[in-house]
This record gives structure tokens, sequence and C-alpha cells, in this order.
């Protein structure tokens, strides 16, 4: 349920915001891949709106909801370095038309799913498919496309993934009131199944670096993240196991990653600069509030607030299309205030946000009293993701700005994991879903853990490095 809104590039030049001289190859490369990411990324959302209904359908509880999104987060976050190796070793083409065959199969399975546990086990299949798909789309792009049309082609490709993160609530309350929720993921089936054969008969192939795949990394990453979030949806005294080993795991991996992997999954020398570590801290930080935000929030405006699916996704809209408005002119004004400012003035706005939602929140509130904090959400996120992105990528040596890239993706995956999991420990503090009343008494200590989650990411931001004053010559003085 991580909002992954990728904001357009502006043109390198006048020639490069028309559509011109693009060959029938590129149209195919730019389709194609701009679909599988609409997919991949509207079912990070899509299920928001759905919540409730699964919750009653299937008889799930609060963690049953949680694992239904962390499932496919954390199986997406853990592989996406997994799925950029694969494409580069055995073709970029082939493995992304096996990635949507994945997809789509756990997308039926998602959607034939008798019960919540058989639904959890489908979600991580979906998050295995979309691990394979987003990072090789990126670079079947960037193959594609001569370095002068690479801007325009980045900014149509991040135009669609960001109107899939504005819109997957609404598409996912029109779709679970209109029909049912089983066919927010039968949606994705024929997609999938059109889509493969000609990503086979109209993409050509393409291969990376065939470094070695770092199975001691994927597979003491997987354990780290599992144990420490399964940890914190479980809670209590049986949580302490798990979490024990899952802070093993983690220590394990830092070592392996420091230098016993011959091909490291995350070259830890990337946090000796400030940015990077700094950057990467803030969207763990940053996209941990937002994910608990939403995932709370559709619920609420259905349980405690008497909305249907559809007037939920309606309701937060605002969180989605501001960001798609704002998000391209924040990204051009990093380019001449720095990243630090708008990072800083956008996490502190989210933290805001959450503040004010935890203060309204309560039984039948009116929508006017959320859209405010809702849009102002929206407008925090605007300014900060496209400043942290590009501190955290920027800065890099060529040589590292794939790794770098998929560290920051990933990274962003976990935060929304752990999102969930703390704001709903939060939330069973004080509430829970007897009573309308219930569920609005939960929502006020989720919220407040939201905010101090923001305001975290607002501390982090400030370790990164103000932008280097510019030197100015005076005439006659050297």
């Amino acid at each position: 349920m991580v909002t992954e809104i990728l904001t357009p590039r502006r043109p390198v030049s006048g020639r490069d915001s028309v559509d011109t001289g693009v060959t029938k190859s590129q149209k195919w490369a730019l389709g194609l891949c701009s679909v599988a990411s609409f997919v991949v990324i509207l079912d990070m959302l899509v299920v928001a709106t759905a919540l409730s209904t699964i919750r009653r359908d299937l008889g799930a509880s609060l963690a049953d909801l949680e694992w239904t999104v962390n499932a496919y987060t954390l199986s997406f976050a853990v592989l996406l370095l997994t799925g950029a190796a694969l494409g580069d070793r055995y073709g970029r083409r082939r493995m992304f038309a096996v990635g949507l065959g994945l997809f789509s199969v756990a997308s039926a399975a998602c959607a034939l799913a008798p019960s919540i546990g058989a639904l959890i086990a489908a979600r991580t299949l979906q998050g295995a498919g979309a691990a394979v798909l987003m990072p090789l789309a990126l670079a079947m792009l960037n193959t594609a496309f001569p370095p002068e049309r690479r801007g325009w082609a980045l900014g149509v490709w991040g135009g669609v993934t960001g109107l899939a993160a504005a819109v997957g609530p609404l598409v996912g309350g029109a779709v679970t009131q209109g029909l049912d929720w089983e066919w927010i993921f039968w949606v994705n089936v024929p997609i999938g199944l059109l889509a493969i054969p000609l990503v086979l008969t109209r993409l050509p192939e393409s291969t990376g670096a065939r470094a070695p795949l770092d199975l001691p990394g994927i597979a003491l990453a997987a354990a780290a993240s599992f144990g420490v979030v399964w940890a914190l949806v479980r809670g209590g005294w049986a949580a302490l196991l798990p979490f024990a080993g899952g802070v093993v795991a983690a220590i394990a991996f830092v070592a392996v990653e420091s230098g016993r992997a011959s091909a490291p999954m995350l070259p830890l020398r990337l946090f000796r600069s400030r940015h990077f570590a700094a950057g990467n801290a803030a969207i763990l930080l940053l996209n941990a509030a937002l994910t608990g935000a939403v995932f709370f929030l559709a619920q609420f405006f259905q349980t405690a607030g008497g909305d249907g699916p559809f007037a939920a996704g309606l309701r937060l809209l605002p969180l989605g299309l501001v960001p798609l408005l704002v998000g391209p002119r924040a990204g051009a004004l990093a380019d001449r205030v720095g990243e630090r400012v708008l990072i800083v003035t956008g996490s502190a706005t989210m933290a805001v946000a959450m503040a004010w939602i935890a203060a309204v929140a309560s039984p039948g509130v009116p929508y006017v009293q959320t859209v405010g904090p809702v849009a102002l959400a929206g407008l925090g996120i605007s300014l900060a993701v496209p400043a942290m992105t590009r501190a955290v990528i920027s800065r890099v040596a060529p040589v590292d700005m794939a790794k770098a890239s998929a560290t920051f993706s990933t990274v962003r995956q976990l935060g929304g994991a752990l999102g969930v999991a703390v704001t709903g420990a939060a939330f069973t503090s004080a509430g829970g879903y007897g009573s309308a009343a219930a569920f609005a008494d939960g929502m006020a200590p989720a919220f407040a853990v939201a905010a101090v989650l923001a305001a975290a990411a607002t501390a982090a931001s400030l370790a990164i490095p103000r932008p280097a004053p510019v030197a100015v010559t005076v005439p006659g003085h050297g």
C-alpha cells in the first residue's frame, strides 16, 4: 500500500516535449512498460478501499488485513534487486514476460482465495511478480530510447505510474462497490495475458552485466524484514522471539554485505554519503507514515463514517491528486533551492497533517474537516519525495546508480510495511472494529504514531548537507 508516485522528468529540450521521431519499437516499449507498471502500482493501493469488505467476507482480523497489504509490500521490496539481476542474466524481455505471467496467475489466485490465509499467500506471489516487472520496465525503457529521448519517455512512464497511485483507492472502491472485491484482482488477468505475447514479439531482447546473485543477502534481508514486521503485527510476548530473529538476521546481513559477498545486493559503502544515508532514512520513515495513514483512512471512512467503498475512494482522492499536480514542479524547484529545504518542509507538513487527522477523527466527522489534512498530506509528499529521490540517486557514481535506485525503492517499500505494522499496533491499543466509536478511538493513537514517524523523517532529513554556496567573482578581485 505504498504510494509509489514517480514524477515526470522535465524535458531536456523543446523537441523532447513533443512525441516526434519515435520508432514503432520504442512506442511498443513505452506502452507495454507503462501498462505493466500501472497495474503494479495500482495493486499497492487498489486494495485500500476493499479492506473493510474483505474483513467482513473472509472474517479477517486487523493482523490479517495488515498482512494482506504487507505480504505484497515485503516480497516486492526484498526481491526488487533480484528481479533486476534475473533480467540482466537471462534476458530482460524474457524475464519481463515471466513477471507478467506470475503477476497474472497470482492475481487470479487472489480473486479465488477461499480464506484470508490463501489471499495473503497469493499477495506474496503478486509482490514477487511486481518485483520483476518494475526494475525491468525502467531498464528496457533506458535501453529502447537514446539519451536525448530518454527524459521524454521516462516522463510519460512516470505520469502513468503517478496516475495509478492517484486513482488506486478510487478504482478499488468503485470496483468493490459495483461488482465485488475479487474483481480488483480479476482485472489484472486479461491485461497480463494480452501483454505477454506482445512483449515476446514486439520488444527486442537485451541483457546487462551478469553479476552473480547474492543469495545469502537475499535470504537474510527477507528474514530480517519478515521477523521484525511479523513481531510488530503480532505484538505481545510471543513476538519477542521473531523480533530477535529479525534483528540477528539484519546484523548478519550487514556482515555479509560488508565484504563477504562477491557481488553484494547492497554495497554498504554507499551509506558513507550523507545524502544517501539521510535520504534513505527519511524515505523509510515518511513512507511508513503515509502507508499507515492510507491503510486506516480508507477503513475509517467506511467503518466510522458510514461511507461505501467508492465514497471512501473519493475522500482519499486529494492524497493522490496533489502529488500528481505538484510533484513535477517540486522536482524542478529542487534544482534551484536544493533538496534539503524541500525534504524538511515536506516531512514537517506531513507530520502536521497526521496530527490534524488524529485530532478530528470521530464517528460521522464531516468531510470538510478531513479534506484539509488529507490534501495537506498530499502536499507534504509532493515536496519531499522528488527531492528525496534526487538526493539519494543523483550523487552516486554512474556505476552505482542502478543499485542506489533499487536500494531507495526497497527501503521505501520496507518503510510502508513497517508503517502498517506500527500504526496497527497503536490502533489495537485503544480501538477495534466493534463499533464506529471503537474504530475512531483507535484512530487517534494510530495517527499520532504516523505524526511521530513523519517528524522523525524531518529530523533525519536535517542530516542532508545544505547546498554549497555559489561563489561570486567580483570584477577586479580575481
